[in-house]
């Protein structure tokens, strides 16, 4: 159905401009009944019919319907078998070793039907494997193959022209570096023959390759060479079901981390979401901690039963003392995924390969202070451990500073540089509440308590109570 032919056919049946549609047999418009099936409707909605000049029957009776599906029947089983015979014989003849054509690859010329060494583009093949020992990345050696002049392999096609001849490209180059036919042999289907032509590459050297490029895999899902490693990349989606990738921002010397939803080009951006790394990631190691700690068995023998609590006990300290990847590792052993919802975050993990897959859903929303983006999760849920807000913090030192030098019991420098309003604003908050206090140092305070807020309030009552009513907390 996707032949462009076919399709500008159609499309004209549908704009009236066809009444008839000739063939010499069916199977010519289609050897597919239900793709013939899609066709016939079409034409019917447009007045529209075929005729076959070669074979006789008539659709409009109840037997010419069935001669025609008889015949289309026969037509895809036809068709079904000729595909199936073409791959038996391309996989026997790939047993056998033989080159079954396609583009020649780099190293290679076609000869008597099969490739054999072109020499000079063989030395181009080693050194790019050679190379590749060393450097231990493809795009540094696609880069340093542009600055010494390697090309692609030329090709000339039927027309007279000719592609390649360009500098290579990391996609290209990875598969050449993976490609076992250096070695003398050919895939098919995932299993590996002995071609008849000869290697260029030892099966040390390529192996040696091979291993480098499943190093540098693991560390990269491990986050070991990214240099701001995120824990959740390739782990997190929102709540459309789009990935979210990490991104930054500066603010002076402060670095701030985000997951925002990936957008294809053309994408309106406006609509992303964007969540605080740092407040996400430690929501999902605590959650999956706590999760992991139940796990052990409630039955069976006592030992196993200690050995059980001991290791999902260890697995859960791993999860909230461990660096970025060694948490990472664990999250991919334990094939996590986070969805972020409206109004919670859904987080899914499987304990091991025969446990069955498990779901917790954490109240959690986004919230604005001041400037920036938090995440508040409801006391009570897995992994609310809330970080304390360094600018509220800054405010209650400085306050006491303020205090302390106005009333002449401690000499601060820095106080002195303040203008004498902003002082009086900063000894106002040594008279918050001891609990309003101590809420702010560990970072329970209301979510929309901020600096701005705090500094800005102009008349802060004295009693206790009208200042937590004031400020959230009554």
């Amino acid at each position: 159905m996707e032949r462009p032919g076919l399709q500008q056919l159609l499309q004209d049946v549908k704009t009236g401009k066809v009444d008839v549609i000739v063939v010499y047999k069916v199977d010519r418009l289609t050897r597919s009944l239900a793709d013939f099936a899609k066709i016939v409707e079409i034409l019917d909605t447009h007045d529209a019919s075929f005729v076959s000049v070669t074979q006789s029957f008539n659709t409009t009776t109840s037997m010419g319907r069935l001669t025609l599906n008889v015949l289309l029947s026969f037509a895809q089983f036809e068709r079904e078998v000729t595909g199936e015979r073409i791959r038996d014989k391309v996989a026997a003849s790939k047993k056998k070793g033989m080159w079954m054509g396609g583009p020649v690859p780099l190293g290679y010329d076609l000869g008597e039907r099969k490739i054999v060494i072109n020499e000079t583009d063989a030395k181009t093949v080693q050194h790019i494997f050679k190379r590749y020992t060393q450097l231990k990345s493809v795009s540094q050696l696609a880069d340093e193959l542009a600055s010494e002049g390697y090309r692609t392999k030329i090709r000339p096609l039927k027309d007279g022209r000719t592609i390649g001849g360009v500098s290579f490209q990391t996609g290209p180059l990875a598969s050449l570096l993976k490609n076992p036919i250096y070695l003398g042999k050919l895939r098919h289907n995932e299993k590996l023959y002995e071609g008849e032509h000869e290697a260029i590459i030892g099966q040390k050297l390529f192996d040696e390759v091979q291993s480098i490029f499943k190093d540098n895999r693991y560390d990269k899902a491990m986050g070991k060479k990214a240099r701001n490693p995120s824990l959740l990349t390739g782990i997190i989606t929102d709540p459309d079901g789009n990935p979210m990738t990490p991104v930054h921002a500066s603010r002076g010397a402060k670095r701030f981390r985000y997951y925002v939803t990936r957008r294809k080009p053309g994408e309106d951006k406006g609509q992303a979401w964007r969540l605080p790394a740092g407040e996400i990631e430690i929501l999902v190691a605590e959650t999956l901690a706590i999760e992991i700690s139940k796990q052990a068995k409630v039955s069976g023998d006592a030992n196993i039963i200690q050995e059980t609590i001991e290791r999902d006990q260890n697995t859960a300290d791993k999860l909230r003392c461990s660096n970025i990847s060694g948490k990472r590792k664990l999250l991919l052993d334990f094939k996590a995924q986070v969805q972020v919802q409206q109004k919670s975050i859904v987080i899914a993990f499987q304990p091991s390969s025969e446990a069955e897959l498990i779901k917790v859903n954490v109240d959690a929303k986004l919230v604005k202070q001041g400037s920036d983006l938090k995440l508040l999760v409801p006391p009570g849920n897995a992994g609310n451990k809330p970080a304390p807000n360094a600018t509220l913090q800054k405010l209650v030192a400085q306050a006491f500073a303020a205090q302390s030098h106005l009333l002449g019991k401690e000499r601060h420098p820095e106080i002195e540089n303040l203008s004498k309003r902003y002082t009086e604003r900063l000894v106002r908050i040594s008279w918050l509440a001891p609990d309003i206090i101590a809420s702010i140092m560990d970072g329970t305070q209301p979510h929309d308590l901020t600096g701005r807020k705090l500094i800005r309030t102009n008349a802060i009552p004295l009693d206790w109570p009208s200042q937590r009513k004031l400020f959230g907390f009554a």
